[in-house]
């Protein structure tokens, strides 16, 4: 295993000596979950774990790693509906389809072959089902490791499979650690949502409803996108200027900012909304009725 592999891997010394260890007892696990906060070096070090398996000498091997080039190191990602191309972000089963039939495949060179599935807790309600026999049953010199930032958000049976490697938090992403992840996939998309609702009205509702469906991961996306703005306004009524925004101000890009309700109250109902939508998702209320009853209050807060 080449040293300068991890080389540019900063505090996270806990799971790279893990992985490390692994490869130097030669017990590499067939399956990983990469657990911890954006920021905070998920993916860099599963391409640095990533090259030391298949590129064990570096050189040209490992660079092609590095500019995704290389045949046995592949990098699967949340994608839009096909028929929307704008519509919420997600791990479908047709992507889980296509990991399962190549890593049925023999490696194109390396001795291993490395699956990196980004933002893992983006699956679809189906999608981990059909996941479990893959991870069951892994082709031989095949590791899959699963990015995401909380292990509540896939389901035991799937982890159960997999070896957790946490990360910390950076020591500049310590306050934000304790919110979700505000650079996830989908966020922009569910900011576009919350100012159609606020400018469109039923019209909007109607059609971001019609895109959710039943996908309960994009409803949780938007209910929680929909919380840290409202959060985010509340901590510039409280200290403005501070620089306490759990949603980066690039996510917001002009012409699809929501409107900021105009007092403290309105800002504190409309968390409230929040409060209440998810709660009526953990219920099992359906992922459509649940964003539509949001956004509808949500609108009316900025009427």
């Amino acid at each position: 295993m080449p040293a300068e592999a991890f080389a540019a891997i900063e505090g996270q010394d806990e799971a790279v000596s893990l992985l490390r260890r692994a490869l130097q007892a030669g017990r590499v696990a067939h399956a990983y979950a990469f657990v911890g906060p954006a920021g905070a070096g998920r993916k860099p070090t599963a391409l640095a774990f990533a090259k030391a398996l298949v590129a064990p000498g570096g050189g040209a091997a490992a660079a092609r790693v590095d500019r995704g080039a290389h045949p046995d190191v592949l990098v699967f990602r949340p994608t839009p509906p096909e028929k929307n191309p704008k519509g919420p972000l997600a791990l479908r089963i047709e992507t889980i389809r296509e990991l399962e039939r190549l890593a049925s495949l023999r490696p194109a060179e390396a001795p291993w072959k490395v699956f990196v599935v980004e933002d893992a807790d983006l699956m679809t309600v189906a999608t981990p089902q059909a996941f479990l026999k893959t991870l069951e049953e892994p082709p031989a010199r095949t590791v899959i490791i699963l990015i995401l930032s909380q292990l509540r958000l896939l389901p035991a049976t799937l982890l159960s499979r997999c070896q957790i490697v946490r990360f910390r938090p950076r020591l500049s992403d310590r306050g934000r650690a304790l919110l979700p992840d505000g650079q996830a996939p989908g966020r922009e998309q569910a900011l576009s949502s919350l100012a159609a609702a606020q400018t469109d009205g039923a019209d909007a509702v109607l059609r971001i409803g019609e895109d959710v469906g039943r996908n309960r991961e994009a409803a949780a996306t938007l209910i929680e996108t929909c919380w840290m703005w409202y959060r985010d306004q509340l901590c510039l009524e409280a200290a403005p200027g501070a620089r306490l925004a759990a949603l980066p101000s690039t996510t917001a890009s002009a012409g699809v900012r929501p409107r900021r309700p105009g007092s403290l109250d309105a800002l504190l109902r409309g968390l409230a909304a929040c409060r209440d939508a998810w709660y009526a998702l953990q219920g099992n209320v359906s992922p459509r009725l649940t964003v539509e009853t949001l956004l509808s209050r949500l609108a009316r807060e900025a009427a």
